[in-house]
């Protein structure tokens, strides 16, 4: 087999995406906290894994501070650490 040829930097594409402003900086009103399991939720994939930065849209700071709250609720067992943890009703 041939080696991969890799295109030279100027004939790469470049991926432009758009940032999102942090939530929590722009609205004074929302108060992040480990006993708010719903606004936590929101941070949370179906399978139980924590959502990017990239993708939520936080600040660093914010963000930190969202991984702190859903593993203090998950400690507390607010909030499932997988699906298989959940409660079912």
């Amino acid at each position: 087999m041939s080696p991969r040829r890799i295109k030279p930097k100027k004939d790469r594409k470049k991926v432009l995406t758009k940032s999102r402003p942090c939530r929590f900086c722009s609205d004074d009103k929302l108060y992040l906290d480990y006993k708010n399991p719903r606004l936590l939720g929101e941070f949370i994939t179906e399978r139980g894994k924590l959502v990017s930065r990239r993708n939520t849209g936080n600040c660093r700071f914010h963000q930190s501070r969202v991984v702190e709250s859903i593993n203090r609720a998950r400690q507390l067992a607010i909030l499932p650490y997988t699906i298989t943890h959940a409660v079912r009703d």
